[in-house]
């Protein structure tokens, strides 16, 4: 029973650390609270269906279509809302991203309905290794999971852009003296987090299945993971969606599956008291 709990926890813990990542760079480089990154989880989910389903595309495919829509998606939203408002207060942006989740669930919903759909119809024989079962899926978004993280830490530690990404994580005046675009870091910074938000909404859909709402009900996990590793630090974004992924699944032996959420909400609420900064703190990228 623990050990099969312990796989779910590393499965869902990988999907919520990678939107956490995203929404701790958007939070540390435009320094607020993006509401609609669930949403953008959504989005991508459903693209990925609109080529499976509808094109008729491999899996394969159709994901790799929406990893390239998507980010295409939030830099346009970027242009069009966040960035006439960036010389307002964080709280107008915040509102404003609000506005925007609203408007990609029922855009999601009018498209295509409010009905349960999956990717795949039909029951997947799981397979058993070490007494735990575990689905041919599964193991692919564990294996996914890895390689994107690995991925965001070689590009945030040996590429240019992300050199250029850290220093303005730390101080955008001072990365803009020294030269570096920061509109052109701005749009990889939305780039980034949509690639892995949209990643994250596919796992979760081929891992259980897709609703208009599973990008909202995954906004409380993905906010808790960033505040349990520490506001703007990715890489604590990483564990904290493990521990976040953990807590909920192993949770399940003492109480009700329908109160999972609550666990993210409680470990939320008593880091913010008794340890604000966050568990690795709020570092720069």
């Amino acid at each position: 029973m623990v050990k099969q709990l312990i796989v779910y926890g590393l499965i869902y813990g990988g999907i919520i650390s990678l939107g956490a990542i995203g929404l701790t760079l958007i939070f540390r480089i435009l320094r607020f609270g993006h509401f609609a990154h669930g949403d953008m989880m959504t989005l991508g989910a459903y693209l990925a269906l609109f080529f499976k389903a509808t094109a008729g595309w491999p899996m394969w495919a159709a994901a790799l279509a929406s990893l390239v829509i998507t980010p295409m998606a939030a830099v346009l939203i970027d242009r069009l809302l966040y960035k006439p408002l960036r010389r307002t207060t964080p709280a107008i942006l915040l509102i404003a991203s609000v506005g925007m989740a609203l408007f990609l669930r029922h855009l999601v919903q009018f498209i295509w309905g409010a009905q349960v759909q999956v990717y795949n119809p039909g029951i997947e024989r799981p397979l058993l290794i070490w007494g735990v079962r575990i689905r041919p899926s599964q193991i692919w978004i564990i294996v996914m999971a890895v390689v994107l993280v690995f991925l965001v830490w070689v590009f945030l530690q040996k590429t240019k852009f992300g050199k250029a990404m850290r220093a303005m994580a730390d101080n955008m005046d001072l990365a803009a003296v020294s030269g570096i675009d920061t509109e052109r870091m701005i749009t990889w910074t939305w780039v980034l987090g949509a690639v892995l938000a949209a990643a994250a909404g596919i796992m979760l859909g081929i891992d259980t299945q897709l609703r208009p709402v599973m990008g909202w009900i995954m906004l409380l996990p993905l906010f808790a993971a960033t505040i349990l590793g520490g506001v703007g630090n990715p890489y604590g974004a990483i564990a904290g969606g493990m521990i976040i992924g953990m807590s909920q699944e192993l949770s399940t032996m003492y109480i009700n599956t329908a109160y999972k959420p609550a666990v993210a909400f409680v470990l939320m609420v008593l880091l913010l008291l008794l340890r604000p900064q966050g568990l690795f703190g709020a570092k720069g990228a």
